[in-house]
């Protein structure tokens, strides 16, 4: 998926800046407990989640289309035991096998993402059975005049914000994709209403049926 120099070089940079706080941090800490294994996680960015897996996680393919994100995490990534690889810039398109994964993770990534559908059925693909993709989203609100005011400004903020959405009901569009919704947090955060009404938990693989 190409980027421009704005997309590639610039945003990761104010990112990485916006979304390194305290508050971000209690959210992203959040949605990570619990998760295990062998992770993929998809908008890897400047790396930002790193420091914050679980010692259970034991290795993480990272997926981000701004290669700059890279060089930004690489402290991050030097100071942590965790093994990262970069597998791809795609996330509608995983270079992974099938059932291959054990847990996924998005964070401020599925309302980035130019196909939300198809990239979480990539990564139902992707996960073995019983696996949980592990999430942290601002969405759609369910309150009418928050919900137009998101309408409104949608449009400035996908220029502003490499195409991210505030009006996506991420959980319907993981039930659409076949996942079964284990654990969801949904409200608002410190901030304007428009930007801060989150989606918070974890949506499973079922298993085969008997």
């Amino acid at each position: 998926m190409p980027v421009g120099v704005y997309g590639d070089q610039v945003l990761p940079r104010l990112i990485d800046k916006l979304m390194d706080n305290g508050d971000i941090r209690k959210l992203r800490l959040q949605a990570l407990a619990g998760v295990s294994g062998v992770v993929l996680e998809i908008g890897f960015g400047s790396g930002l989640n790193v420091p914050l897996y679980p010692a259970e996680v034991t290795k993480l393919y990272a997926v981000d289309p701004a290669t700059i994100g890279r060089k930004l995490a690489a402290e991050r990534i030097g100071q942590s035991n965790l093994p990262v690889e970069f597998i791809g810039l795609d996330g509608e398109d995983l270079p992974l096998a099938d059932e291959s994964i054990d847990n996924a993770v998005s964070s401020f990534t599925l309302c980035t993402i130019p196909d939300e559908s198809r990239a979480l059925r990539e990564i139902y693909r992707v996960l073995r059975p019983g696996g949980s993709l592990h999430f942290v989203e601002h969405g759609l609100s369910p309150d009418a005049g928050v919900t137009k005011w998101q309408h409104r400004i949608e449009p400035f903020n996908r220029k502003l914000f490499g195409g991210c959405h505030l009006t996506r009901a991420h959980d319907d569009a993981l039930l659409a994709a076949g996942f079964v919704i284990d654990r969801l947090d949904k409200s608002y955060t410190k901030g304007p209403k428009p930007y801060t009404f989150h989606y918070i938990g974890t949506a499973r693989k079922p298993l085969p049926s008997a």
